[in-house]
């Protein structure tokens, strides 16, 4: 059960990651509604490059995953993956909760395109993952 798990999270992190990069490079989103929007206006612009940044800690968070079962013994040692995983946990609950205006269960800011996804499908998908990469963290030796 708990390497399902870590498939479905590092898969999850893989297709996360190939959308930042999609969007890095030249691709769109149906109403940008990945980005926060405030009286219409949005909150920031991402760059380029902070895109492919965001890109590759998704790549090094599947990384993580995958090496908490074992896979990546030859190149990195284990001792680094189950306090990744507790960083990413921690990060991710964190994200769920939100900072209370523009992103979270917690937001004040609501109406708005950005606002709908992020309740029914960001934060829950952030605690989803905080669980999830908490059990893994905690169960997978």
């Amino acid at each position: 059960m708990i390497k399902i798990l870590g498939i479905l999270l590092a898969v999850i992190f893989a297709g996360i990651a190939l959308l930042h990069f999609y969007w890095a490079f030249g691709g769109s989103t149906s109403g940008m509604a990945a980005v926060p929007t405030v009286e219409g206006k949005h909150v920031f612009t991402p760059s380029t490059f902070s895109t492919v940044m965001v890109a590759l800690a998704f790549v090094a968070a599947v990384l993580v995953v995958v090496g908490q079962f074992g896979y990546l013994r030859d190149l990195v040692p284990h001792w680094i993956f189950r306090p990744g995983l507790y960083v990413i946990s921690v990060l991710f609950f964190l994200r769920a909760i939100g900072e209370f205006r523009l992103v979270g269960f917690f937001k004040s800011v609501t109406g708005t395109p950005f606002a709908s996804m992020d309740t029914w499908i960001f934060s829950p998908l952030c605690l989803f993952i905080a669980v999830s990469a908490f059990i893994i963290a905690f169960r997978e030796s």
